[in-house]
């Protein structure tokens, strides 16, 4: 009951995997707490446990599908609401969105590399 109290009370603290889910990086608190688990949520090289309480003006590095992203913590909520709120709770950093855009176009140049695709292969394609 007293952690209902703190939080309504104005303590600026929320569960990082509560956050996550709330800001729209995952898409259930299960996938935040798995990520959490996984080392896949840090500050700087610190890796974070879901149960760890998150506050304004930190800066988180959030790997999701192996494009990191790199926000400030601007707002806490514990529940999740439309796209638009969710957005207001954190910022990207320039550097991160620059590096994770190199990255996606990286991939797609890798991607757009192969051999061109017929159609469904024959088998003599599939021997190859």
């Amino acid at each position: 009951m007293s952690g209902a109290r703190e939080q309504e009370g104005g303590d600026e603290r929320t569960r990082l995997d509560k956050w996550l889910w709330a800001a729209r990086f995952y898409k259930t608190r299960r996938l935040a707490t798995e990520a959490c688990d996984a080392g896949k949520v840090r500050i700087g090289d610190q890796e974070l446990k879901p149960g760890r309480a998150v506050r304004v003006g930190e800066r988180l590095i959030i790997v999701i599908e192996q494009l990191a992203y790199v926000v400030d913590v601007l707002g806490l909520s514990s529940r999740r609401g439309p796209a638009s709120e969710a957005r207001t709770l954190y910022r990207e950093t320039e550097e991160g969105r620059v590096a994770r855009e190199a990255a996606i176009a990286e991939r797609k140049a890798n991607l757009a590399g192969g051999p061109p695709v017929r159609g469904r292969p024959t088998k003599r394609d599939r021997r190859t």
